[in-house]
This record gives C-alpha cells, sequence and structure tokens, in this order.
C-alpha cells in the first residue's frame, strides 16, 4: 500500500512528535508499505522518512520548486519528484496514494487534510483517511468536527469519511483493514 503522509516539518517540537512520527514510519516498513510524503528532512517529515528508510521502504517525496531548498529536501528518498506548485504537489501525491495519513502539521497539513476529506465527500476518491490524534493533538479539531455535525454544518454521516486514532499500531490497523463505505450525500444521488 502507498500510504500519503501529511505532516509537520517544524524543527521546534517536544521530542514526543519526533520519536511517534519515527514510529509510525518504522511500522510503515515492517508492513511493507511505501511512503508518499512532503520530501522535508526536517520536522517529524524527516523523523517518519529516516525511519521507515532503516526498514527499507521504498519513500517518494514530492515537492514543489519553491521548496527545493537544500536545507529542506531530502536526498536520501527512493525518488524525488519536484512539482510546478503545491496544487500540482497535492494532485500528484493523491494520484499516487492508495491511503491518506495525517500527522500533527501545521496550515499546510490541516489544508492538505481538509482537501482529501472534502473529495471524498464529493466522491472523487474512496480511499482510507486516517488522522493519528498523538498526544491529543487533534482533540480541538474532533471537537470542531462535532460542532459542524451539531450546527448542521455538516451530515452526520460523514464521520464515514475519516477515522480519528490515539496510537501509531491502530493508524497502521485502520488502512489496513479499511474498507469503502459509500457515505450519502444529498447532493450526489449515486
Amino acid at each position: 500500500m502507498k500510504i500519503c503522509v501529511f505532516c509537520g516539518s517544524s524543527a521546534e517540537l517536544d521530542q514526543r512528535y519526533y520519536n511517534s512520527a519515527a514510529k509510525i514510519g518504522t511500522l510503515i516498513g515492517k508492513y511493507g508499505h511505501s511512503i508518499i510524503y512532503g520530501a522535508g528532512k526536517i520536522g517529524i517529515m524527516g523523523a517518519l522518512a529516516d525511519a521507515a528508510r532503516k526498514e527499507n521502504t521504498f519513500i517518494t517525496g514530492v515537492i514543489p520548486e519553491k521548496l527545493n531548498i537544500k536545507t529542506v529536501v531530502s536526498e536520501y528518498d527512493d525518488k524525488l519528484i519536484i512539482t510546478k506548485d503545491m496544487k500540482s504537489r497535492k494532485s500528484l501525491m493523491r494520484q499516487k496514494a492508495d491511503a491518506f495519513l495525517a500527522l500533527p502539521g501545521g496550515f499546510g497539513t490541516l489544508e492538505e487534510l481538509m482537501e482529501v476529506i472534502t473529495l471524498k465527500q464529493l466522491q472523487y476518491h474512496t480511499k482510507a483517511i486516517v488522522i493519528l490524534n498523538m498526544f491529543g493533538y487533534y482533540d480541538t479539531l474532533y471537537s470542531h468536527f462535532e460542532h459542524m455535525y451539531n450546527n448542521g454544518f455538516a451530515n452526520e454521516n460523514y464521520r464515514n469519511l475519516y477515522s480519528f486514532q490515539t496510537n501509531e499500531e491502530d493508524a497502521i490497523k485502520a488502512m489496513n483493514t479499511y474498507k469503502h463505505k459509500h457515505v450519502y450525500d444529498k447532493y450526489l444521488k449515486a
């Protein structure tokens, strides 16, 4: 399985985030999966790739021209794809992936996650979307999703579009055992 991982590149985090990212990278490798990610060698992005690499995981890095900077981009990925911009980067990552995994990150991670959820809602894909809520990082996002359901801004069936998991093993298990469930949408009668 080719797992597209969305995650942060900050180098100023609590060490536990790097440790968790490394653990998920190791597990992805042990299960024989491959990684598609943002090609960064810094932050939890770098920790994920470094750990996966030790398991001989095939890693594809996808980076836009603007971020193709020596201090940012990994020179150790098995395949490096440089795109024109962020839009084409995300599109390519989505096309190549069999599943999506969101680790903690900033605005870019959140934007990538929201886009794949929305595209699944609109039936552009049927792939697993797993949100690894390590150390409660995504608790407020989970609460905000519930706030949208409770106020009628999102159909409660949309909970089936994604899965929140609290540890690395359960995140991998959720992707390994994923079976698509059609989610009703009032606009898309299919």
